[in-house]
């Protein structure tokens, strides 16, 4: 916590860009709240730094002891005949530490994620993600993807970050448009793939963690990848809405929208 707080101060340019979101997603909190919510969101940075850590080095029997892993009936139910799965999930402070748990309760996994531009940071984040998900599928690479999950396997994916390429739309994220990755959808068909939501928290008061695996969604694809996108969204809020602290707010989720929608991350 004490290292977030020095972040809150070194990280200016992030820091507002948390705030502005912050001011986006809960425009009916009072500022003073706005403000208690950011400070409490950077100690939870300061945790995650160390979370990088314990998911690179920690003992498995530390693992076991620590993150609480639930509702594997769901996956396993999910998995029937070979089916493959898509990890509905988002990105959340916790998240590496307790997919350690994923990791040793189901060894092949596959993670879906976007390489970084620095190449140490690169390696750092490979390295801690193959903990959880031994193999790594770039974000350019939707057939590497399609072609695991026709192989029965289990894929992280988190489409909650700004998305502004095909398959995009804009989406309702807390009520703010915003642009949304709509590709789950067909990534789904393709794989002939169930999806189902999986959510880390940091349990209070050093309590360790906790990571439920939710049943798989039904009815999906749906009418439309739009409807399927919103849908998404709606169920990442319920989550966000549980730990906002521990969302990552300082990614810039409502940047690239069409003309017409105010920057809100312009000084």
């Amino acid at each position: 916590r004490a290292l977030g707080r020095l972040l809150y101060h070194l990280l200016a340019s992030r820091r507002r860009v948390a705030d502005a979101n912050l001011a986006l997603c809960f425009p009916n909190d009072t500022p003073a709240d706005r403000e208690q919510l950011l400070r409490t969101h950077f100690a939870s940075l300061g945790m995650t730094v160390i979370e990088h850590g314990l998911a690179w080095w920690a003992s498995d029997a530390l693992v076991h002891r620590l993150v609480d892993l639930r509702g594997k009936e769901n996956l396993e139910r999910a998995m029937v005949g070979g089916r493959g799965v898509i990890l509905l999930t988002g990105h959340f402070g916790a998240q590496e530490f307790s997919g350690r748990a994923f990791g040793l309760s189901c060894p092949t996994t596959a993670g879906f994620y976007r390489p970084s531009r620095n190449p140490l940071l690169d390696e750092i984040f490979k390295r801690v993600r193959k903990k959880s998900a031994p193999i790594l599928i770039p974000k350019d690479e939707v057939r590497r993807m399609v072609r695991a999950l026709r192989r029965g396997m289990p894929v992280w994916y988190a489409p909650d970050q700004s998305y502004r390429r095909a398959q995009s739309a804009l989406i309702p994220f807390f009520g703010e448009p915003a642009m949304t990755s709509i590709g789950l959808s067909e990534l789904a068909r393709l794989g002939n793939a169930a999806v189902v939501p999986l959510f880390p928290t940091r349990l209070p008061n050093g309590r360790g963690y906790q990571l439920d695996i939710l049943p798989a969604l039904e009815d999906f694809p749906g009418v439309s990848p739009e409807a399927d996108a919103r849908r998404v969204n709606v169920i990442l809020e319920a989550h966000i809405r549980a730990v906002p602290e521990q969302y990552y707010w300082l990614h810039r989720r409502f940047k690239g929208r069409p003309e017409g929608y105010a920057d809100p991350y312009a000084r």
